[in-house]
């Protein structure tokens, strides 16, 4: 008996479309509002620009909080999509995003509790310098907290990896290209805690080879789903 698989492909669809969005999401947060407002070792710098630019650091917030909402969203359609290929390594994958929500949110109270002292809503006694540096060191422990979280950035695409690799719906290269992401991230949060001051060398061959393997399956679901194929029970 032949089976359609029509609703697989809308499935992959839909996980495409919930990827391409983190993308967009995740270039913003990660990129795109830290370069308009961060200035790395100069705290009064940075806090004029937080005040001078609060709307757009507000969306930088939000912006995050949408974006793991997509994240938790698309590992959930993952999980759908590739249960049949092995469940438990679908369990696994789906385990290692959920335990990432949490620590983005409280890192974005951190974010929000340096805008307020900036603004002097809080601790208004403190003395303008002093309260700088104390948004500095809330929104460096928002840039430390990221490196630990890097390496569950990596963590996840070995399961998703090894399961595109198994499907048989999604070419195996794309499962190979998911693993080599996942390893070069965890790669980059390992030496930037053990050597930050290399740091700046693996960022550039990480941001390049994370995006080949995730916009690629990304650009694959969305348009072309699953191989036009029927499978046969």
């Amino acid at each position: 008996m032949e089976i359609k698989s029509s609703s697989l492909k809308n499935t992959a669809r839909l996980a495409g479309l919930l990827y391409l969005l983190l993308v967009i999401t995740g270039v913003y947060g990660i990129m795109y509002v830290p370069s308009q407002i961060i200035v790395h070792g100069d705290s009064v710098s940075t806090a004029n620009n937080i005040i001078a630019n609060e709307f757009l650091f507000r969306t930088g917030a939000i912006n995050d909080i949408l974006s793991n909402t997509i994240f938790l969203f698309l590992v959930l359609v993952l999980y759908r999509l590739f249960k049949r290929v092995n469940e438990n390594q679908a369990k696994i994958m789906f385990a290692l995003v959920i335990v990432q929500i949490p620590v983005v949110f409280m890192m974005e109270a951190f974010n929000i509790a340096s805008l307020m002292i900036l603004k002097g809503e809080i601790l208004k006694t403190f003395e303008l310098s002093q309260r700088q540096d104390l948004a500095m060191l809330f929104l460096n422990i928002n840039d430390y907290g990221t490196l630990p979280l890097e390496m569950f950035w990596g963590l996840w695409l070995i399961p998703f990896g090894l399961l595109v690799y198994k499907s048989e719906f999604i070419p195996r290269i794309f499962g190979i290209l998911l693993i080599i992401a996942g390893i070069t991230y965890m790669i980059d949060s390992t030496i930037g805690i053990l050597f930050p001051g290399f740091n700046s060398f693996v960022k550039t061959p990480t941001l390049i080879l994370v995006a080949i393997g995730e916009i690629s399956i990304t650009l694959w679901l969305l348009i072309k789903g699953i191989k036009e194929e029927k499978r046969k029970i």
